[in-house]
């Protein structure tokens, strides 16, 4: 098979910020203004690669955009060869480090050029990557915050029924760890015993209550306990993988595939789940699976649900989805849920398309 061969001509990155339906209200942080970065990676053929990021701090935007316009002067003229751009983009900031936001930078970029590529190619990116379009298996994320039991319990029915999910994501690490358990009971009394659960901490437990607060919590059936204490602890982490039996769910702070080979060594988790704008777009995430296939560990994918379904499908360790809807009022042609999947389009490329009215009204000035 003979691809297309495409030239850079220039990316165009867009600040917009949206209205999230159910704000986050997590241990660490309470958002109701979602950030995105919409990106467009302009060829001389006229094939266009699109991409977006989610920083979460609007801030954030004022120093990626200028970094991803600065790829495109650099990058003008070469060859679409996404890795081949992985590596120049992430050597041009080699200075300031490889990791942060430097990576966040190149994920974008290596998103679009992907999608670019397979764009050219005519075909679906999953396909491109040597597998075949399909359904990818995904659990609800959109809600189930630090709220009231009697809120959770109408959130959780309706977050259910958005998509036919069989699993649902539920957030804890509230000031007293009762709470916490009667967040759970009202939870899984809304939904019955065959939904899968997943508990998210968000990193807001120190190590000593982590210990308590998974033990109190263990015999519970959930499907795993994430990120109970901050990120970079993985001796900690370690710590609670060996005396906790619910497995330990981290990875959507890993900084490129290494972090997540130097977590596995620790034995840190027992499941990982890197985020695409900090595992380096579909090249980190390829790299990275190899590394957990390797390994045996179970991955599942944290927000971008539509890069993350065609990046499943080659997954050989395939486990969850996470399933947010996030960025689909910018988006023509939002990807569907039935049945608790996501279901892949049949179009070339990721199938991101911006609904252009959205964009202007969503436009935030920088």
């Amino acid at each position: 098979m003979q691809l297309a061969s495409l030239t850079f001509k220039s990316i165009r990155a867009r600040a917009v910020v949206l209205k999230l339906k159910r704000p986050v209200v997590a241990r660490i942080a309470t958002i109701a203004d979602w950030p995105l970065i919409l990106i467009d990676l302009f060829t001389e053929e006229g094939v266009v690669g699109r991409s977006y990021l989610e920083p979460y701090t609007i801030k954030t935007m004022r120093y990626l955009i200028p970094a991803l316009q600065d790829f495109g002067e650099m990058l003008k003229g070469r060859r679409i060869a996404p890795v081949e751009l992985y590596d120049l983009a992430r050597k041009s900031l080699h200075f300031v480090g490889y990791q942060g936001q430097s990576l966040i930078a190149v994920s974008g970029l290596d998103m679009a050029a992907w999608d670019a590529l397979a764009k050219a190619a005519n075909m679906p990116l999953c396909v491109l990557l040597g597998g075949s379009v399909g359904p990818v298996k995904a659990y609800n994320s959109n809600g189930l915050w630090l709220q009231p039991p009697q809120v959770l319990a109408a959130d959780a029915l309706a977050l259910r029924d958005e998509g036919g999910f069989t699993a649902l994501k539920l957030r804890l690490g509230r000031d007293r760890a009762r709470d916490d358990l009667a967040a759970i009971e009202a939870v899984r009394t809304a939904v019955g015993g065959d939904m899968e659960l997943m508990a998210d901490f968000n990193q807001g437990l120190d190590f000593a209550d982590a210990l308590r607060r998974c033990h109190m919590i263990d015999d519970l059936g959930l499907a795993w306990i994430e990120e109970p204490i901050v990120y970079d602890n993985l001796d900690g982490h370690a710590q609670l993988a060996a005396q906790v039996k619910t497995p330990i769910q981290i990875g959507e702070n890993f900084y490129g595939p290494r972090d997540l080979y130097t977590a596995l060594q620790r034995k840190a988790c027992d499941l990982v789940m890197p985020d695409f704008m900090r595992i380096g777009g579909v090249t980190g995430w390829l790299h990275a699976a190899a590394i957990a296939a390797a390994a045996g560990i179970p991955m599942s994918t944290h927000l971008y649900p539509e890069v993350a379904a065609h990046v499943m499908r080659v997954t050989e360790t395939a486990h969850w989805l996470e399933w947010q809807d996030w960025a689909d009022p910018i988006l023509q042609r939002p990807y569907t849920i039935r049945g608790g999947m996501l279901h892949i389009p049949d179009v070339p490329g990721v199938g991101l398309e911006w609904n252009e009215d959205a964009v202007t009204t969503h436009r935030a000035d920088l």
